[in-house]
């Protein structure tokens, strides 16, 4: 048996962020969707499905990315938007040995598929999922319903489930003591045992740490510095350094960013900058982010009601507590502040005030009167190359023409919210 990663239609629902990744490939709690997966079937071969023009850079991962030539054996098809939880392997495990898909609301979770069966209705998963592809699919496998499986919508469950994750998964990660190095005058509240500090992790004088209510994991190489506070549950991956910062219970980070100021309930996909003052809450920030000193989000209405963010056209109600999401390679000024729930798009800098979503590729100031400009593409990449290039990571030519795809995907919605082109100036 395989394990094939699949996505379906409801990858619009986690836009920005999924112009550039798969949904599997989002983070909650202390690793990837996929990777959550993998963990429970550790011995057994992968691949991945995605758009076909996200492919090639995933491909550069190594694993086996929209081949056909690889489902060679009977498949194990996961649902992309599929975040593990106690119940889900049993739940998998008891569907295994004949041809099965199995449905939660109407969405495909998951789908067991022997390989004579595979090989005809394999191309299905080349594109997302839809209601055509579950026809097709259906008239060929058994149906059957399951239930209290976390198959996520929205971006925001992303977050609202992190401080859990993080809980459950501390104990599979943080084995066999911390191996970094703890100075004795920082302060640590709680259980020792409730923090983790990674080989070549060093936390500095004067930093405080509560695991009270929750673990800390402090990755590989990551360095914390005075004056920071820490509060649990929280992950920071490897290669990251804290800049006197107040993370706050339910934050994680991937690797290789640079954290300062106030953070709190926000996950940070990886090598992304929120290095100064300021406050960031209820948000997800993708890779190559970078907040310029003083950038404030809010994620708390004045009135305490419900925050309601776009989807798709329409107005879905999110919760009390909501922030951003910001794509990758995006920006912020000096003191740029946010409004709830509001999107920014790949490759776009905000400018003050953004009290609207921002299309991707987009220069936004229209709190200072300028018109929304488009960003030549050109200088978008070349920016996001030098970005990576700042981090020793070179811009392949399938990350690149990625890019300029997802360029070419978002012009509608800079046409709706009348992004104008030529050259950006303030009035």
């Amino acid at each position: 048996m395989k394990i094939a990663f699949f996505e379906d239609e409801y990858f619009e629902n986690f836009l920005p962020l999924t112009y550039t990744r798969p949904t599997y490939d989002l983070r909650c709690g202390t690793s990837k969707l996929y990777e959550k997966i993998v963990g429970l079937f550790p011995s057994v071969e992968y691949v991945f499905f995605t758009r076909d023009y996200l492919a090639p850079t995933y491909a550069e991962q190594g694993v086996p990315t929209n081949k056909l030539e690889s489902l060679d054996d009977d498949i194990l098809l996961i649902n992309g938007s599929l975040l593990a939880s106690s119940n889900l392997k049993g739940t998998i495990e008891s569907s295994l040995g004949k041809n099965t898909l199995a449905f939660q609301k109407e969405r495909l979770a998951f789908a067991y598929l022997k390989s004579d069966l595979v090989k005809e209705v394999g191309e299905l998963f080349l594109e997302p999922i839809d209601k055509k592809s579950i026809k097709k699919l259906k008239s060929k496998a058994e149906s059957k319903e399951v239930s209290d499986l976390k198959l996520l919508e929205y971006t925001w469950e992303l977050v609202n489930n992190n401080a859990e994750k993080i809980k459950e998964e501390f104990s599979s990660i943080a084995k066999g003591g911390s191996q970094g190095e703890v100075d004795s005058k920082a302060t640590i509240y709680g259980d020792p045992k409730n923090l983790y500090v990674a080989k070549g992790a060093f936390v500095e004088a004067g930093v405080v740490i509560d695991v009270r209510n929750g673990p800390v994991y402090i990755g590989e190489n990551t360095y914390v510095q005075t004056l920071s506070r820490i509060d649990g549950p929280s992950y920071i991956g490897k290669d990251n350094i804290i800049f006197g910062a107040q993370i706050r219970e339910g934050c994680s980070f991937g690797a290789v960013c640079r954290i300062g100021g106030e953070v709190e309930e926000t996950i940070v996909q990886g090598y992304s900058n929120k290095r100064h003052l300021g406050f960031i809450g209820h948000s997800y920030l993708g890779e190559w982010v970078n907040l310029g000193a003083g950038t404030t989000n809010s994620d708390l209405k004045n009135t305490y009601g419900t925050v309601k963010v776009t989807v798709r056209g329409e107005k879905v109600g999110a919760g009390q507590f909501v922030g951003t999401v910001m794509g990758d390679h995006s920006k912020t000024s000096i003191g740029a502040m946010i409004l709830t729930g509001k999107k920014v798009g790949v490759s776009s800098q905000v400018i003050a005030y953004a009290t609207e979503d921002v299309p991707s590729f987009t220069m936004w100031a229209k709190s200072l009167g300028a018109k929304p400009t488009e960003i030549f593409l050109d200088s978008a990449v070349e920016t996001a190359r030098r970005m990576m290039a700042r981090r020793k990571v070179n811009m392949t030519k399938d990350y690149e023409n990625m890019l300029r795809k997802v360029y070419d995907l978002t012009k509608q919605e800079r046409k709706e919210a009348k992004v104008k082109k030529g050259k950006f100036k303030l009035e």
